[in-house]
Order: C-alpha cells, then sequence, then structure tokens
C-alpha cells in the first residue's frame, strides 16, 4: 500500500489586498527523518486539507489593508496541519469524509494558531517556524487582538454547522484556555506536582486533539462507543505530543525546530522532566537544582545536564511513549485502512519528532 502521493502545487507566496490568504501546501508525502521517524503522511486525505485550507482563506478574504499582511503572516504558523488532519484522518477511518468535516477541520487550525500566537506573547517568543513571530513584528497588542479575531472566526464557522458541534468546540476551547491560564498562574511554583503538569497539558494541548478525534468519528457517523475512543485516541496522542514538545524546549535543535527554544525556563513553567528531577534528586543536588532554576539567566543546556543526570529526560519519554501507547490501543476496533495505519503512525511520530 503506497502512502506517497502527487505533491500539490503551492499557491504564489504573495499578499493582496483584500484577497484570500495565501495557502501554505503542507508536505502530505511520508519520509524518514534523521532518527528514522515518519513525518507525517497525510495523503488520504490531501484533498480534504486543502478544501480545509480554502475555508480557512475564505473565512478571513473579507479583511483589507493594514491588516492583510498580518493574514499572510499567518501562514507562518500553519506547518504540520496535524489537528485538521487528525480529525479528518479519523473521519476517513470511521467511514467517510462530509462537507461538515472540512468546515471543522478549518475552525480547529483556526483555534490552534490563535493559541500560538497568544503563546508567544506570553512566551516572549521571537521566532516560530524560522519566522519572526507576530509580537516580534507588530507587538502585543496587535498580536493578542489577531489571536481573538481567529477565535471569534473559528466559532463562526463552527455555527455554520450545528449545535452539537459548538458544544463540543466550545467546550474543548474552554479547556485550552483553562489550561493556559493554570500554567501562567503556576508560572516559578518549583512545588508544581506532576498532577498539577497533567491538569495543564490536559487542558492547553489535549482538549483540542480530543475533540478532533471525536468529531471526525461523530460526523461520519459512527457510534458514541467508537467517537469516546476516538477522543481517547486524540486526548492520549496530545498528551505524548506535549510532554515530546517540552522536552525539545530543553534539548531540541533551534535551526530543526524553528523556533525560540528555552521559553518555558526563561518564564518559569515548570514541565514533566523539571518535575521528575526536582522529586527524585537527593535533598543536596535538589536544593542546587532549584537555585540554579531561580536564576536569572538560567541555561537550558546546564539544566538538561542535570536532567539527563537525573534520568529525568528518559523519564519524561516514557511516559510519553505510554500515552502514545494507549492512543495506539484506542485504535483496536476499526477497520484495517489506510487512514488507521496512518493514526498508527502519528503514535510514533509524535514521540520522535525533531520539531
Amino acid at each position: 500500500m503506497s502512502l506517497r502521493p502527487d505533491q500539490p502545487a503551492a499557491a504564489p507566496d504573495r499578499a493582496t489586498p483584500g484577497a484570500a490568504m495565501p495557502i501554505a501546501t503542507p508536505d502530505l508525502r511520508p519520509s524518514p527523518s534523521a532518527n528514522g521517524s515518519v513525518r507525517l503522511p497525510f495523503a488520504p486525505v490531501a484533498a480534504d486539507i486543502l478544501e480545509a485550507d480554502r475555508i480557512f482563506a475564505d473565512a478571513l478574504a473579507e479583511f483589507r489593508s493594514p491588516v492583510a499582511p498580518l493574514i499572510h503572516h499567518l501562514k507562518h504558523y500553519r506547518g504540520k496541519r496535524l489537528r485538521p488532519a487528525l480529525l479528518l484522518l479519523t473521519a476517513k477511518a470511521c467511514g467517510k469524509v462530509v462537507p461538515a468535516h472540512h468546515t471543522l477541520a478549518a475552525a480547529v487550525e483556526m483555534i490552534h494558531t490563535a493559541t500560538l500566537v497568544h503563546d508567544d506573547v506570553l512566551d516572549e517568543a521571537d521566532t516560530r517556524r524560522h519566522h519572526p513571530t507576530f509580537n516580534a513584528e507588530w507587538g502585543n497588542k496587535v498580536s493578542i487582538l489577531l489571536g481573538d479575531m481567529l477565535f471569534t472566526h473559528a466559532f463562526h464557522l463552527t455555527s455554520t454547522v450545528d449545535g452539537r458541534a459548538c458544544q463540543l468546540i466550545g467546550a474543548a476551547t474552554n479547556k485550552v484556555c483553562g489550561g493556559e491560564l493554570k500554567q501562567v498562574c503556576h508560572r516559578g511554583d518549583l512545588d508544581l506536582t506532576e498532577a498539577d503538569y497533567f491538569a495543564i497539558v490536559d487542558g492547553k494541548t489535549a482538549a483540542l486533539t480530543e475533540a478532533c478525534g471525536r468529531l471526525g468519528a461523530l460526523y461520519a457517523g459512527a457510534t458514541e462507543a467508537t467517537a469516546e475512543r476516538m477522543g481517547t485516541y486524540g486526548r492520549c496522542l496530545g498528551l505524548a505530543f506535549q510532554i515530546a514538545d517540552d522536552l525539545l524546549d530543553l534539548t531540541g535543535d533551534p535551526d530543526k525546530t524553528g523556533k525560540t527554544l528555552g521559553t518555558d525556563l526563561a518564564q518559569g513553567k515548570l514541565t514533566l522532566p523539571l518535575i521528575h528531577a526536582l522529586n527524585t534528586l537527593p535533598p543536596n543536588a535538589a536544593a542546587d537544582f532549584r537555585r540554579l532554576l531561580r536564576s536569572a539567566d538560567v541555561d537550558r543546556r546546564e539544566v538538561a545536564d542535570v536532567l539527563t543526570r537525573a534520568g529525568s529526560l528518559a523519564y519524561a519519554r516514557r511516559v510519553a511513549e505510554d500515552h502514545s501507547a494507549t492512543a495506539r490501543a484506542a485504535l483496536d476496533g476499526l477497520p484495517r485502512s489506510e487512514c488507521r495505519m496512518i493514526l498508527e503512525q502519528l503514535t510514533d511520530w509524535t514521540v520522535r519528532r525533531e520539531k
């Protein structure tokens, strides 16, 4: 079974005032990275992703200069298409893709993009996917308003489907915002527990991927039980994804990730490997580590060295792999298909990715 599609042509890279936002075509072909991981083979839903991209672009086409440059810059925030692809792959694995799926895929991508814009403000990040962040280029006020606009457009799109979709996406977005707020309120809290950490991550990341799995199944006509399993798949995939993201923030290569790293440390965000180290290091070493984390110019490489010696990076990877395995197990019962195979591959890619 081949997963390699014909690569669709990318839209021209230019912004015209009043025109729809140019669509940055995702790489839909599978290819191994240096460590053998799989890069998002979305071939079976390539046309559906492009339709969702069209809806995304059309929803923002009403804006004229001087807002047009902002809309154009959004393409740099949209790379993997993981969430819309997850929704569409789930739909096809459970039945078939219908027009409602395209609209919902565009809506979840808008919500995710809005959170990225806001996250960069909160993290004071300068780059994302090798390009300046909105806050670096236009400032915090513009960034916050742009993120708000994307949220409202997402809700408007969802309202064109039906009330159930509004309820599910609204509930997921509430959890996303709640998770982000919890994280901000716990900045600098070196006594954060694993339970606290997972309460944050379950909201800010896993809630939206859970909604993608559930929405994909429900609007494909799947049973409630199947939709529940696909929600579990999405949630556990999201948890694994966030833990892997936290590890990249500590140990990743900026040239590969294309974004500012070390922001969690700079902003006083405690992530899973840090929590593990603080709870397992001998008292004197833990006290030294606390002083390091509280230092004004904390070096992520120095922190990573401590975490390596404490076994905390390995511990976090194992936890991510456990969630990935739970996600894969949730696919049991789905008929064998190309889309199910890709959903299985995503569980491996999530914990082995380099960006």
